[in-house]
């Protein structure tokens, strides 16, 4: 009777764990979003903060060629998004180059200069954009860690806190047809990732699709490093004759409550953007100039530069 009583103890002190979180549900992001008088103004710090994620992403080496892009739905007709161009490099994007898509394909004519659209981003982020209306960015790329795990075919192990932001809300897609080209594939993809956050596509890349830019680019970060973190760990254990210690289970799920919630990974994703202005103030004024004269017209310069 006491050992029962005492499981039950522990089973009620789990329940509690496990729907205790960190951030406050209710919590809002004023002060660090601005708040626009028009949908425009929305539109053009969107477009800025999209840019700056793409220039991360360069500066992280999260490009392979001309592979690789980010998507955000566009704040005032959220049936298209707004995408890189075909060819250029992550770490040159600013928010003019950028193009602006339907669903059908066509290139808008607020896009940038340079209309040359990349046919697998297009293929891929359209479905992703039309099954979730949940998600406002995804991030897809071929990082040298996400490309060898993916070759593993296989699930992140929850080794580590970070990991666990993905604990029930990866999956793997384990076809590989070539570059996807058509639209079938890019449903399977989608399908695929369902109502979760992230997926590791198989002799491929990763994938993540959140609300938020700064959520996307801090978790596609954090699974790239987890990728990383992995296969090392697997590495060094078959040195050794052992396996790597996973995280249990409760443990793993209470810890997924806090580390993977999309809010917090709004806040996580900032310190990215911090350094990416501190770099440019220093190393690249022109892209600096540009940014912060957005944050001018539009009274927004601690929002954009936190």
């Amino acid at each position: 009777m006491a050992a029962a009583a005492t499981q039950a103890s522990r089973a009620s002190d789990d329940v509690k764990k496990l729907s205790t979180v960190m951030l406050d549900k209710n919590s809002n992001l004023d002060g660090i979003i601005p708040k626009f008088k028009t949908k425009d103004e929305e539109r053009e710090y969107l477009k800025h903060r999209l840019a700056q994620a793409f220039r991360i992403f360069g500066y992280m080496g999260f490009d392979e060629g001309v592979a690789g892009h980010i998507t955000m739905r566009d704040p005032i007709d959220p049936h298209t998004f707004w995408v890189n161009p075909f060819g250029r490099h992550f770490s040159s994007l600013r928010s003019q180059d950028l193009l602006h898509v339907d669903h059908s394909g066509k290139i808008l004519e607020d896009s940038g200069p340079e209309r040359f659209l990349n046919k697998a981003a297009f293929m891929i982020h359209s479905e992703i954009h039309k099954a979730r209306p949940d998600v406002n960015c995804a991030a897809h790329s071929h990082t040298i860690y996400g490309r060898a795990f993916a070759a593993l075919g296989i699930e992140l192990d929850m080794l580590t806190q970070d990991s666990c932001a993905f604990y029930k809300d990866h999956v793997v897609y384990k076809e590989f047809h070539g570059v996807v080209l058509d639209e079938e594939e890019g449903v399977a993809i989608s399908k695929a990732l369902g109502t979760k956050k992230a997926a590791i596509l198989q002799n491929h890349g990763l994938l993540v699709a959140t609300d938020t830019i700064e959520a996307t680019v801090h978790f596609f970060s954090t699974l790239e490093h987890s990728c990383q973190v992995q296969l090392l760990a697997d590495a060094a254990a078959a040195g050794r004759g052992i396996k790597p210690v996973s995280i249990p289970d409760h443990d793993a799920l209470n810890t997924w409550r806090s580390v993977g919630d999309i809010k917090g990974a709004f806040y996580s994703g900032l310190p990215h953007f911090q350094a990416l202005e501190r770099r440019e103030l220093l190393f690249s004024p022109d892209l600096r100039l540009d940014a912060t004269n957005f944050g001018a017209r539009h009274g927004c310069e601690r929002a954009m530069f936190i």
